[in-house]
């Protein structure tokens, strides 16, 4: 069952530490003009996020122009095209607003703007700066496999340098109807531990909307078996004791979400398989899962980074991701 913020006393509500506000300030970058886009995903996305929270949409079109900011757009020309191009723009974002069956009060006040420049990625922050998102949902690149994620430029650039929490939309994901059913937390990178502030994110989610948190491990074999030296087993011998490593954190993880949220229940599993893609499909995935990701930290922004790892790991995810900003103490 999930939870309605708005329908809770102000006292009730007030229990719930959320590291986000309710409702969410939702900034989806989806563009009527890109043929490469694919479908609907990170409008999917928001959708679905709604069936679960109270949400504020704001969807962001960003057309690439060959010009530099100087020439041209301040005149007269610039501004009536930019008119028209945006009049277009907000038309065909409400009738796929409309498709995906986003509630109308889940609409921003001006829930469709359109960004022109030469980088998508610092378009879609500075849109993010004014719109004072939560989250940018970005899809994945349409050459993905169906149900996997695969970034474009724009979505690798803020893989590696967005300010604010990302969230990922495989290609074609298939999304329960009753929105988010499950948290997952996923323990990818070895800078993360059972203290790592994404894991208290995803139990606060988890707690709040009434749902239970899955924390995941992940054991791929076969990677790095290939030496130039013959013999020995190093490789399955430190994969032996990654994954005894891997369960004596999961049993940390556990019991420290417990200690701060007695009554949500709590669930621990590792992943083993053949590579990452294996690994991850070991796992029962639901249509309802959402899996949760501490970003690597970076220096002392709060940006968010993605290292070689977790970068692996996504290209296999079947279910969204929401990967948070880090910062280093």
């Amino acid at each position: 069952m999930t939870l309605d913020p708005s329908a809770l006393p102000q006292e009730q509500n007030e229990r719930f530490a959320l590291p986000f506000r309710v409702p969410l300030r939702v900034l989806v970058a989806w563009n009527p003009l890109d043929t490469n886009s694919g479908d609907n995903e990170a409008l999917e996305f928001a959708a679905w996020l709604g069936r679960s929270l109270p949400i504020s949409v704001r969807v962001v079109s960003t057309l690439l122009r060959p010009w530099p900011a100087s020439i041209g757009v301040l005149g007269k020309k610039y501004k009536k095209w930019h008119k028209k191009e945006s009049q277009a723009c907000a038309s065909a974002v409400e009738n796929a607003l409309k498709q995906v069956e986003l509630p109308r009060k889940y609409w921003a006040k001006e829930f469709s703007t359109l960004a022109d420049g030469q980088n998508e990625a610092t378009m879609l922050s500075d849109e993010a700066e004014r719109f004072d998102a939560d989250i940018i949902l970005v899809g994945s690149n349409a050459a993905a496999s169906k149900g996997r994620f695969l970034a474009g430029s724009a979505a690798d650039a803020l893989m590696h340098s967005s300010p604010t929490t990302l969230g990922l939309a495989p290609r074609k994901v298939k999304l329960s109807k009753k929105g988010i059913n499950r948290v997952n937390f996923a323990f990818v990178d070895e800078r993360c531990n059972e203290s790592s502030p994404g894991l208290m994110f995803a139990s606060e989610l988890a707690t709040y909307l009434e749902v239970p948190l899955r924390i995941i491990a992940f054991s791929p074999t076969g990677i790095g078996e290939v030496t130039l030296s013959k013999g020995g087993d190093i490789a399955t011998e430190l994969i032996d004791d990654w994954h005894e490593q891997a369960l004596g954190m999961l049993d940390l993880a556990r019991d420290r979400v417990i200690a701060a949220h007695e009554s949500l229940e709590v669930i621990t599993e590792v992943g083993a398989g053949k590579g990452w893609a294996n690994a991850v499909d070991a796992l029962k995935w639901k249509k309802g899962d959402l899996i949760c990701m501490s970003s690597q930290p970076l220096g002392t922004l709060e940006r968010v980074f993605v290292g070689s790892s977790a970068n692996e790991f996504l290209r296999h995810v079947p279910v969204p991701v929401m990967i948070s900003p880090a910062t280093t103490p």
